[in-house]
């Protein structure tokens, strides 16, 4: 049942204190998990505030110094314009990372009031709404996403739109049968027999009580969505050059990969990085929310 005002407003109990220890406790003996949110934390910082972590420009270069390998002046080497790959690579994450959290929150958004609208309503309405997100199902995200965008054209703002739509259907099929575990509740069942409407029912019990799992899948999506703007933007769909983005990154170094590696394996590198920490942290709320 959804926390009442007097709740949310008590004072602390004595033991919180050390139930906040305990979950300190318990974070530092997962070492995985602090570190992805170091580095989930750290590439934050870099599509917030680059210039904190580099001096170098993403956009200049030293052709005398082209594909220079990583050294102690280039973290990551130089491309073969002998433009800094760290400095592109933590510029290229506020291209990336605004993308990404574009597409998750249309995503989220639609898909969630899509979700709630099919499971709360049912009948002709459910059915009519759920074998529309069956269609969209059945068709590869990311062929969607490339259809999408060679509609609307080739943009960074295209890509996260595009990766957002093909997203929908999964948001819509876990908030629906959330909706529909928590309509059959005694809580909601007694809300209706205490005389309260539809709407009331709905915004005071449903949907509060059906979010948690279309958050942790939210959380989940970040990983997925970064990974399919980062397809788009190597398959050519994305930013134009000479913006740094990371799916262009590794595609600027693929033509060179057998004599000089690092264009491509540095960038790439970052990318699966923040994608296993993504995963670790939506697996870790996951866990604390079945507790």
């Amino acid at each position: 049942m959804t926390v009442e005002l007097d709740t949310l407003a008590a004072p602390a109990r004595p033991g919180s204190g050390r139930a906040s220890l305990r979950r300190l406790g318990e974070l530092a003996q997962q070492p995985v998990l602090v570190a992805s949110w170091i580095t989930a934390l750290v590439v934050i910082g870099w599509a917030v505030a680059p210039r904190l972590f580099t001096s170098h420009s993403p956009y200049g270069g030293d052709s005398a110094a082209s594909f220079a390998p990583p050294s102690a002046e280039h973290w990551f080497g130089t491309d073969r314009l002998g433009r800094d790959l760290f400095a592109r690579t933590v510029y290229g994450a506020h291209t990336t990372l605004t993308a990404t959290l574009l597409a998750v929150l249309i995503a989220f958004g639609i898909g969630t009031v899509v979700g709630l609208i099919a499971g709360f309503s049912g009948g002709i309405v459910d059915t009519a709404v759920m074998r529309l997100v069956d269609v969209f199902l059945a068709i590869p995200s990311l062929l969607l996403a490339m259809v999408v965008v060679s509609v609307l054209g080739y943009s960074t703002q295209n890509i996260a739109l595009a990766v957002g739509i093909s997203s929908i259907a999964s948001f819509a099929r876990v908030m629906r049968a959330e909706v529909l575990t928590v309509v059959n509740q005694d809580y909601v069942k007694a809300a209706y027999g205490l005389g309260g409407g539809r709407p009331a029912v709905l915004l005071r019990h449903v949907v509060p009580n059906s979010l948690n799992s279309v958050i942790a899948l939210a959380a989940l999506e970040v990983g997925t969505a970064v990974l399919a703007v980062a397809s788009l933007g190597f398959l050519g769909y994305g930013a134009p050059p000479p913006q740094p983005e990371w799916g262009l990154l590794v595609a600027e170094g693929r033509d060179y990969v057998a004599t000089h590696p690092w264009p491509s394996i540095m960038p790439g590198l970052a990318l699966a990085l923040v994608v296993i920490a993504t995963h670790r942290i939506s697996t870790s709320y996951r866990k604390e929310h079945r507790r």
